[in-house]
């Protein structure tokens, strides 16, 4: 894996072989990273990035600049390797092992982004159950998104918070906001007719 951007850019990344991944491809990875650069600066966001693996988004991040970036793993070899790299590219990423729901469960932090690159076998429940723990605990800051990457067998539009999709080859990512506040028009029309 390469990195794309930024101080570490095209230093490439050798994980161990033996790790439970399956990284995000450099082709997804840079177009992913054209549309967060279109709505972010990297240098003002906090990112979560879950089912973190080799940490390839996390370093990606990082690089360009983005100063609070925890990624949550539950394998210790994977942590392992994310905390060990982070330190030799000096990056600022807090290396937490947990399994993903139970963290989600139980911290009370809000992030501007958050991605998720959970296993392609999940069920659609538990690709949705990941926005649901993420939108009712309120961990998406009020203009932030959440990402989820998944095979294109995988349809997540029927979540509520779901806002579209981009597709790159046989990935598919889904991006999710929190609901934008309406006008309420019925009230405005009562207000006319009185």
């Amino acid at each position: 894996m390469r990195i794309i951007s930024g101080k570490h850019k095209s230093k490439r990344i050798s994980a161990p072989k033996k790790l439970p991944v399956r990284p995000t491809t450099d082709m997804s990875k840079e177009a992913l990273f054209n549309i967060i650069n279109n709505l972010y600066y990297f240098s003002q966001v906090s990112v979560l990035d879950l089912f973190s693996g080799t940490g390839n988004i996390s370093y990606e991040f990082g690089s360009r600049g983005t100063e609070q970036i925890t990624a949550v793993d539950k394998h210790y070899a994977c942590a392992k390797f994310i905390e060990k790299t982070a330190d030799e590219l000096d990056l600022p990423i807090s290396v937490i092992k947990s399994d993903v729901f139970l963290f989600l469960e139980k911290t009370s932090q809000s992030f501007d982004i958050i991605f998720a690159d959970p296993p392609y076998d999940f069920s659609t429940e538990q690709f949705s159950k990941i926005a649901d723990l993420a939108f009712d605990k309120s961990l998406i800051a009020p203009n932030g998104i959440l990402i989820i990457e998944h095979s294109k067998q995988t349809s997540l539009e029927n979540h509520p918070n779901f806002s579209y999709d981009k597709r790159y080859g046989g990935s598919v990512f889904s991006f999710f906001e929190n609901e934008v506040a309406e006008n309420d028009d019925e009230d405005i029309t009562e207000m006319k007719i009185v």
